[in-house]
């Protein structure tokens, strides 16, 4: 709905909406507050136990701490009640972005990717899991994560040097692999990105996704050593005509994705793995993508 109110509202316009919506929204979460009546991290953790997000699950977290509403201590409560559902047999994954628009754009600066120092732009949650807490980090000019966990070493250790950030050597699709879940907190399918695993899985993708320009980037690992590696970023042009929205009736009828409350949230847990074999089928037989949801 945002989305679609920001194509037809002019930009000043649009933006006073916006910081309207969000001082209605602070009113409310300090309502609850005042009351008493947030989420605690016991009540998040059975919401998130209830949805299938259990012990052993590797989970990559897509989040708005905002969304919530008021939960105490905030992205730290968040965190705490995922690692309880998941256990020590578990995974939490969270991506760790550092550019806020197009990576192209982001690129064009030619900043230097440092495993310590360059934040997450994907949230308050992601950047307190990504320097409070002791993960693991995949080494990719933008499209980084970081783990922790059972398996967290497994899914990061192989992003460095990949011309594209969603192939086998990814920790999206190593998730789909390893039969993981993708959690939508408080956010929608347009944060989705394990959408672009499928683009990276089929040879000669039917459309030029990845923009003609390759960069290469200065990474810095945890260790202070210097690495130089090549990557694709999307092309901005094929970006703005993503339809990712278009897929939620056509994954909740299929069974991969199912749709939850948390806290003062809508959110979603999908399936990795039937998400992208989803993909793949429909894209061979019907050309369903990104860009095409009703097919060919």
């Amino acid at each position: 709905m945002l989305s679609f109110i920001k194509k037809i509202l002019p930009a000043n316009l649009f933006a006073l909406l916006r910081k309207l919506w969000r001082l209605q929204h602070k009113v409310v979460v300090y309502a609850q507050q005042f009351k008493g009546n947030g989420i605690t991290q016991q009540q998040l953790t059975q919401q998130l136990i209830n949805a299938g997000i259990t012990q052993g699950t590797s989970v990559l977290v897509h989040s708005s701490l905002r969304k919530l509403g008021y939960v105490a201590n905030g992205a730290h409560t968040v965190i705490q009640a995922l690692q309880q559902a998941i256990g020590e047999e578990g995974t939490l994954l969270m991506p760790a972005f550092p550019a806020t628009g197009y990576n192209k754009d982001y690129l064009l600066t030619s900043p230097i990717f440092s495993y310590h120092n360059t934040p997450s732009s994907m949230g308050t949650i992601t950047e307190v899991f990504r320097t409070q807490y002791a993960t693991h980090r995949s080494l990719h000019a933008t499209d980084s994560v970081c783990a922790m966990g059972a398996k967290a070493y497994y899914f990061t250790n192989t992003h460095l040097g990949q011309l594209t950030p969603y192939n086998a050597q990814s920790p999206f699709y190593k998730l789909c692999a390893a039969g993981g879940k993708i959690l939508l907190l408080g956010v929608d399918l347009n944060s989705l990105t394990n959408f672009h695993t499928l683009e990276d899985a089929v040879p000669n993708f039917k459309y030029p996704v990845y923009d003609a320009q390759e960069f290469t980037t200065t990474i810095i690992d945890a260790n202070n050593a210097v690495h130089y590696s090549t990557t694709k970023v999307h092309n901005p042009v094929y970006s703005a005509q993503r339809k990712c929205l278009a897929f939620e009736s056509k994954f909740l009828a299929d069974g991969i994705m199912q749709k939850i409350n948390l806290g003062n949230s809508i959110s979603y847990v999908i399936d990795a793995q039937q998400l992208h074999a989803w993909m793949l089928t429909n894209y061979t037989q019907h050309g369903i993508t990104l860009y095409t949801p009703q097919g060919l």
